[in-house]
Parts: structure tokens; C-alpha cells; sequence
């Protein structure tokens, strides 16, 4: 059985009793103190003169005077206080007692025994300051407390897999109302999406937003100087709360919230059942409003919805407009003039290739900046490897290549003439090579020679059957096209006739060389 500190109290209790006669028995039957224990103080009492009735009881200082504090055997004192720095300074890097009492046997020779360090350890947590904490009070509107925590466990319906679930908790530090959704991750934009639901739940936003060093909403913790991400600083500009971050590695700060998140995982996750992420939220929605809503707060005794009536007076009008929330993403233009986002690709002017530049990425819109100036609008893709492209943004040989299709084509050539135009629909229409290059090239030669005499030229390489680019190159570097073109004559054969005379005549022929 372990070892029972006996309060003063007690002491005195006993030394009375042995003042009025009773024995070391009848102390230990009242639960005072151990037998022997009781004869060692009768003893100190006595040679305090303690006993004496003449003499008037002494004081609890008195008392605690003579007893003094409880003090380690000397043996445990010697072996172990020499190394009280070391331990000291172990213990403040989170070392374990077992660890502490190999290293010292292991390094420096100690042989005392565990129970020797276990007790300089708990001696050095009694002489060391205790932590004091203060709590902190907020005025009606003032600020709210933001954290996430851990949700139940659903099916995701892009994957078909179970996927845990996150909660979003929003706390009014004054009222202690609440604003909980239940979200897929812990994204920038999952992020400001769920603040502005947040204030369109309260119909007001707090004056100051206090929260985590979460990296959707903090690049760089730091005590003093916390840098704020890019989107989020835009977002509480956009409805006018400041941002307070709480020190690394220090969570009492936002203790409100803190206690938030426990209770909607303690009084609302367990015994319930959840089809999917939109019956989750409309229950959670559901037991905010009726339960959690309607309670007597443990800390302020009163409803939080009784609060909120009071506390919504005072909080800062939304905007007439809400802010347009985006999120900001460094990349990298590609070679193709293209740069990535979410595995879709927007493009950008082919000069920026091979530069970082800066993406805004709205619901609707994606917005390429270089040094704050937008290069680039895109509407936002909707699914992954969908590509935007404006042809401007590509090189000039490009954009002459994609402007001449085959509509193009057809275009220009019927402008030429009929016969440019039988002899592009005819390299347009093969069946087996792909000749839009060829049809563009023909079209070329407008620029160098004229319509007129481009129509001349595929007039002649129609009349002789060999639509090609090279036959119409041929005719006009040679002047061909300049000459008046023959009519065509009547072939001897007709149709598909093998010979140049009738049967009769050939069987004619053959009877007079025989004869």
C-alpha cells in the first residue's frame, strides 16, 4: 500500500488525543496515522515538552517548525544529488526517468537504484513554479475561435472508398454559438469556402478571426510575426476581421473552440448514423439549432442562442457584395505555352515560356499573373485534362497553322476560283493521307503569283488529272500558266474498249492472209 502524506491537521488532531491519555492503538483506529508513526511523533511531542497539559497547545507553525519537510535517506542523497543539473536539464527535453537512470548507470558510473532518480524527478516537479493560466473574456462581437477536428468516416462517391471526414468549427467567443460542416480535406479553398458559410450562418462576421497555424490559412508560424497566406489575407480583407494566429505549439489560445470540437465529437458523433456528407451537415446543422444551441452553456450558464440575440447586434454587417475568393498557386509555363492546375492546362502568351508566374484560381475563373498583372483569363476547367487554349498565346507559326483549317481553306480557295476550289476539295478529301499541309500550300501561292494566275495553274493540273502541289508549283515557276490551255481531245478509245477496230475487222484481216 503506498504511503499517505498526513496533513497537519492530522498531527495536531493526534497530539491532542495524546494530550487527553489515548495510546498509539487508539490513534491508528481513528485512521490518524500508523502506529509507529504515532509513537516516532509521541516521542518528538514529548521531548518538545508538547504533553504537557499545563502547557498550551503549540500552533500548526509550531508544528511544521519541528516536523520540517520529509527529507531523502542520506545514502539516495548522496548518490543521486550530485547529478541534479544533469537531470534537470534531461527532464526539460522531454527525457524519460528510465532512460535518465540508464545513461547516468551507462555514462557516469551511477549504481544507485531507479527508484533514487524517480524520486529526485518528482522532487525537482515540486520545486519548480507552477503554471498559472489566466481566462480570457471577450466582449459581444469581438472575436471567434476556428479549428478543425476529426470526423467520422464515409464513403467518398468519386472513389467509392471509405475517406475520414473533417469537421470545420467556428465558435463566437461571447455567445459560444457555433457554426460546424463537415468537409472531404483541409484545402485553401475548402478552407475559405467554409468562412463564408460561416458568416452567411451567423448573418455577421466577428471582428477578429483567432486561430491555428494550419497551412491553409499560415505559410510560416511564428510567435511574434506569422506570415498569412496569400488567399486568406485577401478573404479577411474582403470581409473586414483580422486575422490572430496563435502561437506555435500553443493551443490554450483558442481553449474555446478547443472544447467545441470535443463536444461535437462527444455529444453529437456517437450513437448516429450518416448516408453521406450532405445527411451528415443537415444533421449537424439540425443539432446545433435544437441541442447544442438550446443548452445551458457550462461556462457561461446561459443558452449560446440566447447570447447570440445579443451578441449578433454588435458583429460587422456582411458586404453588400461577398468577395470574390480565390486561391493563389506558383507554376511554372511549360514549353507548349501552357502551365498546369489540378491537372487541367490554361494557356499563356509563348514570351512567358520557362517563367514562374502566379495563379488565381476562382470557382468560375483562372487568372495568370506576372508581377501583379494578369497575362491570362481561363474559364475554369471542369475536369482533369481538359485543356484551355486561347490561339493568341501561341507562337505566330502556330497560330497560322491552326487559323488555316480546312474550313479556311475551302474558303480561300472558292475566293481564288473553281478550279482552286475542285482541286483543294480534292487533297481535302483523300482518304488515306492527311493533306491539309499540302491544301495551305497551294493557297501560298496566291500571295506570289496572284488569283488569276493560280486559278490558271490548277485549271491546267486538273485538265491533266494530277491535282498536286508540285504540278501546280511546276506550272507556275515555268510560266505554264501563261499559255493558253489546249482544248482536250477525244480519245479513239470509248469507254473501256481494248482495241482500235471492231472484231469484224480484225477477223477480215486474219481470212486474207490465210487465203
Amino acid at each position: 500500500m503506498a504511503r499517505r502524506s498526513i496533513e497537519m491537521y492530522e498531527y495536531r488532531q493526534a497530539l491532542m488525543r495524546m494530550r487527553q491519555g489515548d495510546s498509539e492503538r487508539e490513534i491508528a483506529r481513528s485512521k490518524l496515522m500508523g502506529r509507529n508513526k504515532a509513537a516516532r511523533f509521541r516521542e518528538l511531542a514529548h521531548s518538545q515538552g508538547w504533553l504537557d497539559p499545563a502547557r498550551p497547545v503549540p500552533t500548526d507553525a509550531e508544528i511544521a517548525a519541528v516536523l520540517g519537510q520529509p527529507r531523502l535517506p542520506v545514502s539516495a542523497q548522496s548518490s543521486i544529488t550530485a547529478y541534479r543539473a544533469l537531470v534537470e536539464q534531461w527532464i526539460a527535453q522531454g527525457v524519460s526517468g528510465v532512460v535518465i537512470h540508464a545513461t547516468l548507470a551507462r555514462e557516469h558510473g551511477f549504481t544507485g537504484h531507479y527508484s533514487s532518480v524517480r524520486r529526485l524527478i518528482a522532487q525537482i516537479g515540486r520545486d519548480r513554479a507552477p503554471e498559472a493560466t489566466v481566462r480570457l473574456t471577450f466582449a459581444p462581437g469581438e472575436a471567434a475561435q476556428v479549428d478543425f477536428g476529426a470526423g467520422p468516416q464515409l464513403v467518398d462517391p468519386a472513389t467509392g472508398e471509405m475517406r475520414r471526414t473533417w469537421a470545420f468549427v467556428m465558435t463566437l467567443c461571447f455567445s459560444r454559438h457555433q457554426y460546424v460542416e463537415f468537409i472531404w480535406d483541409q484545402s485553401v479553398r475548402t478552407w475559405l469556402g467554409c468562412h463564408r458559410r460561416a458568416f452567411e450562418w451567423f448573418g455577421a462576421v466577428p471582428a477578429r478571426l483567432i486561430i491555428d497555424n494550419a497551412k491553409c490559412a499560415i505559410t510560416k508560424a511564428c510567435a511574434h510575426d506569422p506570415q498569412v497566406q496569400r488567399a486568406y489575407a485577401e478573404c479577411a480583407e474582403g470581409y473586414g476581421f483580422r486575422i490572430d494566429a496563435c502561437p506555435p505549439y500553443d493551443p490554450q489560445k483558442k481553449g474555446i473552440v478547443e472544447a467545441g470540437v470535443k463536444y461535437v465529437k462527444g455529444n453529437f458523433l456517437p450513437m448516429r448514423s450518416f448516408r453521406d456528407l450532405a445527411d451528415l451537415n443537415a444533421q449537424v446543422r439540425d443539432w446545433v439549432l435544437k441541442s447544442a444551441g438550446q443548452r445551458i452553456h457550462g461556462t457561461t450558464r446561459v443558452k449560446p442562442l440566447e447570447r447570440f440575440a445579443l451578441e449578433r447586434t454588435v458583429l460587422l454587417a456582411l458586404p453588400a457584395v461577398p468577395p470574390d475568393l480565390g486561391t493563389w498557386h506558383e507554376v511554372t509555363v511549360h514549353r507548349d505555352c501552357h502551365v498546369s492546375f489540378e491537372r487541367a492546362l490554361y494557356s499563356v502568351p509563348f514570351a512567358l515560356v520557362g517563367k514562374r508566374l502566379w495563379l488565381r484560381a476562382t470557382d468560375s475563373v483562372v487568372t495568370v499573373y506576372q508581377d501583379f498583372a494578369p497575362v491570362a483569363i481561363h474559364a475554369r476547367a471542369r475536369r482533369p485534362g481538359e485543356r484551355r487554349t486561347v490561339t493568341d498565346h501561341l507562337p505566330v507559326a502556330a497560330q497560322r497553322f491552326f487559323a488555316h483549317d480546312r474550313d479556311w481553306c475551302l474558303q480561300q480557295a472558292g475566293e481564288v476560283g473553281e478550279a482552286c476550289a475542285q482541286l483543294v476539295g480534292r487533297l481535302l478529301s483523300d482518304r488515306i493521307s492527311e493533306r491539309l499541309r499540302v491544301a495551305q500550300g497551294v493557297l501560298q501561292f496566291k500571295t506570289r503569283y496572284g488569283a488569276a494566275r493560280l486559278e490558271a495553274a490548277c485549271a491546267r493540273a486538273l485538265a491533266h488529272d494530277s491535282p498536286h502541289y508540285r504540278t501546280v508549283k511546276t506550272i507556275l515557276a515555268g510560266g505554264h500558266d501563261l499559255t493558253p490551255l489546249a482544248p482536250a481531245i477525244a480519245s479513239p478509245y470509248a469507254g473501256n474498249a481494248r482495241f482500235a477496230r471492231g472484231t469484224a475487222s480484225l477477223f477480215a484481216d486474219d481470212s486474207k492472209l490465210i487465203h
